[in-house]
């Protein structure tokens, strides 16, 4: 009986033990799943003297033959090392025909199954983690020091370094799936190619979410108190496809970091040593940004612009009909509070 948890998944893929046939590994990041199955198979089959054979099955395999996993797993290959399967759980790939195989303590091969994310009592999951020669292993979204390895790991590949505030900037753009995130250090690389050393331009360049930096104006805009600049990049923004209630919340964030910047500095920490302290860093070019609202903004009216943003974030939900006039009237809203603050400061 083994359950692996997510921080022991990583050491315990490099050298699993010889008793285990069976190995289960689901979580939301698919990206993680399918690079931790594929080196599993790699490392298992390389056991072998011949190596073993891996093959791919999922549900349209099983439609023109049912049995097709149990022969593969039961069946002694009369060349070359053991088999590994690899599946990928779905309509027929289930519990219900695992069971019997995840069980048996004599297969002929190795069974691999990738599934999504699992609750802890959902039966593919403990079909694997009851049984003695089988293990079920988390795979969840990357930390810091996980997409640092990533990063690592490419750019020595490409004989390339990465300057501190470069890494910083790339690392809090990465870790929605691992798949992608490699994809995205691929690119980088890619791009620098004969530069030698990546820079925070390099990422920005590169990396950086069009979208999301899209959004992100629109946050920085009303901080600042332009309110003709906020309600135009709402308006691209829009018309490019993105959610009114994804933009409030992106504006919501934005001030909540805001807030604590305020809160810091009204503690006794310097602007640029606040700023410096925050995670994910501030890209660079925002630092002179973030530093201008912070002097503007007191503590007392971001507390009133919280509010107001809360408010018109649950309005939007229930009043989705509204969302797109709720949201342009917060931004000029937030981008007037911003002005005043200005004012009062000097």
């Amino acid at each position: 009986m083994v359950a692996v948890k997510a921080n022991q998944a990583a050491a315990f893929l490099k050298s699993p033990e010889a008793r285990f046939t069976a190995y289960l590994l689901f979580g939301p990041d698919q990206g993680l799943v399918n690079e931790r199955a594929a080196g599993l198979a790699k490392l298992v089959a390389s056991r072998e003297t011949p190596p073993g054979e891996i093959i791919r099955i999922d549900d349209l395999d099983l439609d023109a033959d049912p049995d097709r996993i149990a022969i593969e797993l039961l069946t002694l290959p009369m060349f070359g090392g053991r088999k590994v399967v690899r599946a990928t759980a779905g309509r027929r790939i289930n519990a219900a025909l695992l069971k019997p195989l995840v069980d048996d303590k004599a297969l002929a091969g190795t069974l691999i199954v990738e599934a999504g994310n699992l609750k802890a009592d959902e039966s593919l999951r403990t079909t694997f983690e009851k049984s003695p020669q089988a293990a079920a292993i988390g795979c969840y979204g990357d930390e810091d020091r996980d997409l640092d390895a990533v990063v690592r790991e490419v750019l020595d590949q490409n004989r390339l370094t990465i300057t501190p505030g470069a890494r910083e900037l790339l690392i809090s753009r990465l870790g929605a799936d691992r798949a992608l995130s490699r994809g995205e250090v691929e690119k980088l690389a890619l791009y620098a190619h004969g530069a030698g050393q990546i820079t925070e331009d390099d990422v920005d360049a590169v990396v950086g979410d069009a979208a999301e930096l899209t959004i992100d104006r629109i946050a920085q805009a009303s901080g600042m108190g332009d309110s003709r600049r906020a309600v135009a990049e709402l308006s691209r923004a829009l018309a490019a496809g993105e959610s009114a209630q994804g933009i409030i919340a992106a504006i919501q964030r934005h001030f909540m970091r805001l807030h604590r910047l305020r809160a810091s500095v009204e503690a006794g920490r310097s602007v640029e040593a606040a700023i410096a302290e925050l995670r994910p860093p501030v890209h660079f070019k925002q630092k002179d940004s973030l530093a201008t609202q912070c002097r503007a903004w007191r503590a007392d009216t971001l507390d009133t612009a919280l509010a107001g943003i809360s408010s018109t974030a649950r309005t939007a939900r229930t009043s989705a009909a509204l969302e797109v006039a709720l949201a342009e009237r917060l931004v000029l809203t937030l981008a007037r509070l911003a002005r005043e603050g200005a004012r009062e400061a000097r």
